[in-house]
């Protein structure tokens, strides 16, 4: 603590005091206790210039030490950031999402990141699946019987199987559960944080992400002034159900205004079905999966123009 609190009397430091405070931060922090470290870290997270080495080594704590330094610290870089959210798992994601500020670099990384998660464990489900089977075979030779049995069994499991790819590819973007999505902590941590700055631009690019949908579905989502419709979708996310309500509040105001002892926005919420709200935000999807092809999301509306009539009449009547 004296060694930080000598740095904290330096900003802004020297390139030379920089390097000395790399060289002795690491070891003394080391040896030092639990709760040393912790207030160490929460020094430092109030000084605007450390050395980035001694960002990325205290970024890469255990979350419960580092957590203070990743949503308060103005000395972290887009690298830094990138690289402890690429290395060091989730919790510090949603560390750093909670940030008073992110740079579009950083907002990008960390929606890649998530989707490259989703991308790696659909095999390791399969695999799974596959070692399940393999386990329950017989070592012993089977009768015949037997033998029709298992040959059975292995043709209706092929055939469901085949069911579900029909219905993965045909109404949904790979990775969906049957129609059912959920947002990440990290998709609902961004949401969160759009929601409360009132970013309606990058709001809209996170849900159309959680819907797996154009950004033209989102936008037209959020256009429904009533809140209705986000509402719906949210609920159909899974989105937990106070921060929904802290994201219709901020983003349209006068669903914060009280009725009978809570909010409208909570009024609003309490009287949606969740099933009806699945059903409702799955039409929607399938009608945009079918006005837009793969790949059209992001180009089809580059000046937030609107889509062509048939586009419109097909969401029209997803409504």
């Amino acid at each position: 603590m004296a060694t930080v609190s000598s740095f904290e009397g330096l900003q802004p430091p020297t390139r030379s005091e920089l390097r000395q405070f790399a060289e002795l931060f690491t070891p003394l922090f080391q040896a030092s206790s639990l709760e040393a470290k912790r207030q160490a870290v929460a020094a430092l997270s109030q000084c605007g210039q450390i050395p980035s080495a001694v960002a990325l080594f205290v970024g890469c704590q255990p979350i419960d030490i580092a957590a203070p330094f990743l949503t308060s610290s103005p000395a972290i870089d887009d690298e830094t950031l990138i690289t402890i959210a690429r290395t060091q798992g989730s919790a510090h994601m949603k560390a750093i999402v909670s940030r008073n500020a992110l740079s579009p670099r950083v907002i990008d990384a960390l929606v890649g990141l998530r989707q490259t998660e989703q991308r790696l464990a659909a095999p390791v489900e399969a695999e799974v699946e596959v070692a399940s089977i393999a386990a329950s075979e017989p070592t012993a030779p089977p009768s015949l019987e037997e033998a029709e049995a298992a040959a059975r069994r292995a043709s209706e499991e092929e055939m469901r199987n085949r069911i579900r790819e029909l219905a993965r590819h045909v109404s949904r973007p790979e990775g969906d559960r049957l129609g059912l999505r959920n947002l990440s902590p990290i998709q609902a941590a961004l949401l969160v944080r759009f929601a409360r700055n009132r970013e309606a631009v990058l709001f809209a690019k996170a849900l159309a992400d959680g819907l797996s949908a154009s950004r033209w579905l989102a936008e037209r989502i959020m256009l429904d002034i009533s809140g209705q419709q986000l509402a719906t979708t949210l609920i159909s996310l899974g989105m937990d159900f106070r921060d929904t309500v802290f994201m219709l509040e901020k983003l349209y105001p006068h669903l914060a205004e009280p009725q009978h002892g809570v909010t409208r926005a909570w009024m609003m919420l309490d009287g949606l079905d969740p099933d009806e709200c699945n059903a409702r935000v799955d039409a929607w999807r399938r009608a945009d999966n079918y006005t837009y092809l793969p790949g059209e999301a992001e180009t089809a509306h580059p000046g937030h123009d609107a889509p062509p009539a048939r586009d419109r009449r097909i969401i029209g009547r997803t409504r």
